[in-house]
């Protein structure tokens, strides 16, 4: 059985949430809550060291840090994520990791409670999440196509990777009216049955 240890607010969690239904993979999830801080536990800490969700055991592996199991679900379950040509991987992988990489990590539980104990009193989470969620994807916004997808007229990483992050910034307040193709792109997706089945909502404890 494979067994996904993740949060059900965490974007990584979601975008790899989204590529096992795409996949249409069974899998047991395993909550890791990271505002109870269960993924800096013994028992989580031998699952990934980093302290970090998600966690993903399949095919006798145990596997880490989202975009890279997302790419060897991409590989082994022939997804097609990946465009055929180098140009295009590059493209999608730069979409892709301009959200993943420069807009979440600066977002993420980890960083605000680091933050939040630096200022104390003085820091408001909504004025940081503003700071770097909206000109992320002011930027990610005149990278996409002016289609219904990130890429290619089709599904991929970058797309993926989006919409957990429009999750957040919806969460957090972020105007998203200066975004119209990011907002086209992750309406087209939402009706889409793979991510409604990943959505937070879906899977949040009850």
């Amino acid at each position: 059985m494979i067994r996904l240890h993740d949060y059900w607010r965490s974007s990584a969690s979601y975008r790899l949430r989204i590529a096992l239904e795409l996949a249409g993979l069974d899998h047991n999830r395993l909550a890791v809550d990271l505002t109870r801080g269960e993924q800096q536990a013994p028992a989580h800490l031998a699952h990934n060291p980093q302290g970090l969700v998600p966690v993903l055991e399949i095919d006798g592996l145990r596997l880490a840090q989202s975009l890279a199991i997302i790419e060897y679900l991409d590989e082994t379950r022939g997804l097609r994520l990946l465009p055929g040509d180098p140009a295009g991987r590059a493209r999608v992988r730069a979409i892709a990791h301009a959200i993943a990489m420069d807009i979440h990590p600066v977002c993420n539980l980890r960083v605000t409670n680091h933050v939040r104990q630096l200022t104390g009193a003085d820091f408001v989470i909504e004025d940081w999440m503003a700071r770097f969620l909206g000109p992320g994807l002011a930027a990610v916004e005149a990278m996409v196509d002016d289609g219904d997808f990130c890429h290619g007229g089709r599904l991929s990483l970058a797309d993926l990777c989006l919409v957990p992050q429009i999750y957040n910034a919806r969460r957090w307040g972020i105007d998203l009216a200066p975004l119209p193709r990011l907002r086209r792109i992750e309406a087209h997706l939402a009706a889409l049955p793979a991510f409604a089945r990943a959505h937070p909502d879906r899977v949040k404890p009850a």
